[in-house]
This record gives structure tokens, sequence and C-alpha cells, in this order.
């Protein structure tokens, strides 16, 4: 019986040459990560094992992006404690105030993780990274501390799910419609501990950060790892960003799934997930006159430059509806210099909206951008649980950058589509 794209690179990096679906192993890892909050909780734990330095300098990545800059005191003491132990251990890839980005942004396009990599990180949408044909996976401060130590984790290796994707978008249909579609399609428990392979001639018309936007949310339908084949997009994004040596691994013909979908790209409609789950899903037309008080477009889901160019074409020459406020915060600094450059600032600046140096923030209702008590966000982020983004009776609107942008215009969900009928 052959094996899934998934269960090649684990039995690759546990120097076995099979594994099947259900088998607990030991694997050696690329890459380990964590952020500002998660590490601060590692690092107590990393010093219980007694190791006095970690296991690689060049392996270990600590991103400081969810309350950078420091939004109070507790942020600034946790951000303080990960600075000290990066320079006490000598970590080469720290990212500080100044040249952070949001950490799932920041890793690929810093080249850090490439095809073949297995990655895990002490956040969950760490999966972002499958976009690139790794198997990455979302795991605690305490397997992470464990990482840093010895370089090696334990998993049980995930059934697997496969999405055959065909034909390709129509206009102002993106990634982030396809991912709430799937997630509307098979709950939020649907891929539970599996891995959502993508395949089919489909995948090929994706591009990259539609592909970075569908693997961040697999952890939306409960899944272990989202993965995508490499082909000649993802081989052209790895050699512009990295210098660091892959590996293609690809499925083999009688790999065996849990499921096959085939899902049809030029069926997908913009899609809105209302709260308070990302499975609750709609299309934009259903979402009748719900007026909104907010609009985030950012996040390591959506805040890649293709993210401010479709929000960009949307805002220009127009202005943002009286009350609503649109927070715009790109994933990294490369990108925020790319959207001055491409003249998309003065865009957002000029149709009332905000431009934010990268952070986390309003996503997980940490800062810059917290809901009261009765207010509504249309939000390109990856979660609307109750409270998720401030008040418990608050509401989050999942949307693609598009959608988002349409709406902060009339101050309603709005199909970007029907936007001159307006």
């Amino acid at each position: 019986m052959g094996m899934t794209m998934t269960q090649k690179i684990l039995a690759a990096h546990a120097n076995k040459e099979y594994v099947k679906a259900g088998e607990l192993i030991q694997v050696k890892l690329d890459i380990v990560m964590g952020n500002d909050i998660t590490t601060a909780v590692a690092i107590p734990e990393f010093q219980k094992t007694g190791a006095k330095e970690v296991f690689d300098k060049d392996k270990v990545v600590i991103v400081l992006d969810h309350f950078t800059p420091n939004k109070d005191i507790k942020a600034a003491q946790q951000c303080k404690s990960c600075r000290q132990f990066a320079y006490d251990t000598n970590i080469k890839h720290f990212f500080d105030v100044g040249e952070v980005g949001i950490e799932h942004a920041l890793l690929p396009e810093k080249g850090i993780v490439v095809p073949g990599d297995v990655i895990i990180g002490a956040d969950s949408h760490t999966c972002t990274y499958g976009a690139l044909g790794a198997f990455s996976t979302g795991i605690g401060s305490t397997d992470m501390a464990i990482g840093m130590a010895t370089g090696e984790a334990w998993f049980k290796v995930p059934k697997a799910i496969e999405f055959r994707l065909e034909g390709e978008f129509s206009p102002y249909v993106s990634g982030k419609d396809l991912i709430l579609h799937i997630i509307g399609m098979i709950g939020v428990d649907g891929a539970l501990y599996q891995s959502m392979e993508f395949t089919g001639e489909g995948v090929h018309s994706l591009s990259m950060d539609d592909r970075f936007t569908i693997a961040n949310m697999a952890i939306e339908a409960g899944a272990k790892n989202g993965i995508f084949p490499v082909d000649e997009k993802t081989i052209a994004y790895t050699k512009e960003h990295s210098t660091k040596p892959y590996t293609i691994f690809e499925a083999d013909a009688d790999a065996q799934y849990e499921k096959t979908y085939v899902i049809d790209l030029s069926k997908i409609e913009p899609t809105v997930a209302f709260p308070h789950l990302p499975e609750n899903t709609k299309t934009v037309d259903k979402a009748k006159d719900i007026t909104i008080d907010q609009v985030v477009i950012g996040s390591c889901t959506n805040g890649r430059f293709s993210d401010m160019k479709a929000a960009a074409d949307i805002l220009r020459g127009k202005k943002v509806a009286k009350g609503v406020r649109t927070i715009i915060i790109p994933g990294t600094q490369q990108i925020y210099l790319d959207c001055i450059k491409a003249g998309y600032v003065e865009d957002f600046i000029q149709a009332g909206a905000i431009f934010s140096m990268p952070t986390c923030g309003p996503c997980l209702g940490g800062h810059m951008g917290i809901l009261a008590e009765g207010e509504r966000c249309v939000s390109t982020t990856n979660r609307n649980f109750v409270g998720r983004m401030g008040h418990v009776e608050s509401e989050v609107y999942l949307a693609s950058p598009a959608v988002a942008a349409a709406s902060a215009i009339t101050g309603k969900i709005t199909d970007p589509r029907t936007l001159g009928e307006e």
C-alpha cells in the first residue's frame, strides 16, 4: 500500500522506509518555532530538561509578533524573557521589533522553511507551511521546549483526506473563499487529526498566497496539517526566497485516503463565516443588510502582498463608510515596504483606513482593534469564536480581503462583484 505525501515526509524524518496511519514515530525536526506568548511558557520547561543549549542554533526560530510593540507590562515581561533566552542561546533566527513580521508570513519570506521539511511551532497556525510541500503542525509550549532541547518530536501518523481541485477561480474569489467553503462543508472537526492533502490540476491555478491561506486554516477543520504538492510555482517561490536544500515528496498513486472530495474552483463563490464558528459559512449574497463597525485586513491568513493589493484595488479612490474603523495590517516589514512602493498605503489612508506595522494584534483580541459589546467586525483572520476579538457579545465575520474591503466601503457585508451597484 502506498503512502500519502505527509506519510512520506514523516517516514523520511523517522529514518523509516514506510509508516502507516496510527503508527507512533519519533522524527527529527528541521525547524522549531515559537512566538512571544508561547516561547515565554516554553523557556521554563526547556530549563527543566537540563539542556544548556538548543539542539541547533539555526533551527530554532522565535518571533515576537503577538503583543508587539508591547501593549502592556505583562507583554513587555514576556518579550524580555524571550529576548534574553534568544541572546543567551545565540539563536540565529530571532525576530524582534523593527525586523519582525507575523510569524507564518515571515518564515516563508525569509526562506527558513522549504519543501520536505518537518516543522513544529507553538502556534496552531504553523500548518501554513504545508503550502510549500512541508509537514508543519502546531504544538504546545512543552513540546516546543523538548523540540528545542532534542531536535525531535513524537507523532501519531495521521490519516488523510484528499481534496482534488479542478478548474480555476472566478474574479474576486480567492483561497480564503475556498477554505471557508471546505470548512463549511466538512465542519470544524471534519478533518480531526488528519492530513488535508490537496491534489488535482486545479492546484496549479492557485497562487502561492492562496495556498498559504488554505493551509493556514487547515487547523480550523481540526486537521493535523494541510499540504500541497510541490510544482513549478512552489519551486520558483523557494528559489526566490531560500538557499536551503529541499526535498520534493510525492504521494504514491495508490496512497490511501479516508475520503476524497472533488471541488470545482470555478463554482466557489465569495464566502463568509458567520459567528461563532468557521464552519458557519454562507455565500456572501446571503449576508443581507448586516451592518458592521470594524474591518480588519491582515493576519497570518491574509496579510500578504496579494491581499494588500486586493484591498487596495477596491478601496482606491473610494471612502470607507462613516463609523467603520478599517485597520489594515501587512504581514511583514517587506510587505509594508512593498505596499509603500506600490502606492497602496496612500490608497488606504485616503480611503479613511489606517495602516499598521506587522502584528497579530486584533486577530486574537490582543490589541489594536479589540471589539466592544455588540460590535461587529468583518475580518480576514482565521477564527471567530465567542470573544475572539474582544467582548463576548461582539461578532466576527471571516471573509477574504476583497469582501472585507467592499464591506468597509458600504458599512455592511458586501459582495465585491456588486460594489458598483451599491
